[in-house]
């Protein structure tokens, strides 16, 4: 398996992570790898006031730096102008809010209890 496909296997892997945990705090899943031509976003999730849209980053570990890190200016933009697009082909009346998930995960998809940091309003 080439590295490429590896690491996208492995972000899958992350954000089913996620998703379960969402479900678990009672969250529905609208959502996983939501693509238009302006990027992707990892997952759509509601709850009863907030549509979320959520980064998910997967690191071994944050020794270098924290996952939430690389959402970076640049990244945000992207992620509102594709969170726009989505909200334009599917109106609703939940506020929109932005959350990044960083998922660790030391032994990658043989991790047994990943650790996830979930981020409410990560940004504007």
């Amino acid at each position: 398996m080439s590295v490429g496909a590896e690491r996208k296997l492995l972000g899958r892997w992350g954000e089913d992570m996620v998703a379960r945990e969402l479900r678990r705090q009672g969250c529905a899943i609208v959502a996983a790898g939501w693509q238009c031509r302006l990027g992707e976003i990892d997952l759509i999730a509601t709850d009863r006031k907030y549509l979320r849209f959520v980064e998910v980053k997967l690191r071994k570990n944050a020794a270098l730096y924290q996952a939430r890190e690389a959402v970076d200016a640049r990244k945000q933009a992207k992620l509102r102008a594709a969170a726009q697009m989505y909200l334009a082909w599917n109106p609703t009346r939940l506020q929109p809010r932005f959350d990044v998930a960083e998922v660790y995960a030391p032994q990658g998809m043989e991790t047994r209890s990943p650790k996830i940091n979930y981020i409410e309003d990560a940004f504007q």
